[in-house]
């Protein structure tokens, strides 16, 4: 079943060249896969930087599209979405981030469960869980900054959610078409709203535990946006309540 796998990017040339090669190969050998590069309004020059960047690669890989290119960045959440929007008839809708923290072999592993479920029926969200087999290297601040997050997440919404926030999600097609409309998140706290639209919806969600490395040059703030990612949360839940009561 084939999939549309979007790479979303804000002023991401210098790092994307570390993965996107290795992750279209890897995609190319799956077959049936689209990669589709968002470039979520980083300027003109910086646009031309990644158009050069992609066009080369695009001669190599037959995965990859033609990149979307936004005249304004619109966050994280609506480079994803207006990724989405060009699905198709894919039966998947995906996204990684662009930085690699995600390694190709554990995208790889997640299509692969995708598929395996035949019909799509069961969204597949990436987890940064420390367990027997599984590695995560992330600074000790970060990772104590996610673990008060996710209970946030959890207490407010009702979700026993371990990781809400790891760049590597898959969702059923037709479960994210279900709920779009109402999706109003545009920023990095969009996966949240993602999740609760769909489990009130009743699409399946599962957390994989995954490997996952801390890459250098991150654009989130642990400050700033740790505050505004905790208002989305507050918003969330005045707009739809719990997932479980």
């Amino acid at each position: 079943m084939e999939m549309l796998l979007v790479v979303p990017c804000f002023r991401e040339s210098a790092r994307i060249g570390h993965f996107l090669p290795e992750l279209c190969a890897e995609m190319d050998r799956l077959g049936g896969i689209r990669v589709l590069v968002v470039e979520d309004g980083s300027g003109d020059e910086e646009q031309a930087k990644m158009t050069a960047l992609l066009s080369g690669w695009r001669r190599q890989y037959a995965c990859l599209a033609e990149p979307l290119l936004l005249a304004e960045n619109l966050g994280k959440g609506g480079a994803v979405y207006a990724g989405w929007a060009q699905a198709g008839e894919a039966g998947w809708v995906a996204f990684v981030d662009a930085d690699g923290a995600s390694p190709v072999a554990e995208v790889s592993r997640l299509v692969q469960l995708a598929r395996a479920q035949g019909q799509p029926h069961r969204a597949l969200f990436a987890s940064r869980v420390k367990m027997l087999g599984r590695k995560v290297q992330r600074l000790l601040k970060r990772h104590l900054l996610g673990r008060i997050y996710a209970t946030l997440v959890s207490e407010m919404l009702g979700i026993p959610v371990y990781d809400s926030q790891c760049g590597l999600k898959l969702v059923p097609r037709a479960a994210f078409e279900k709920v779009a409309g109402s999706l109003q998140i545009m920023g990095f706290a969009f996966d949240v709203e993602l999740l609760v639209a769909l489990l009130k919806s009743g699409c399946e969600v599962e957390e994989v535990p995954t490997d996952w490395q801390e890459i250098p040059g991150g654009k989130v703030s642990l400050i700033h946006d740790s505050v505004r990612m905790a208002k989305d949360v507050w918003n969330i839940r005045a707009g739809r309540g719990k997932v479980t009561n």
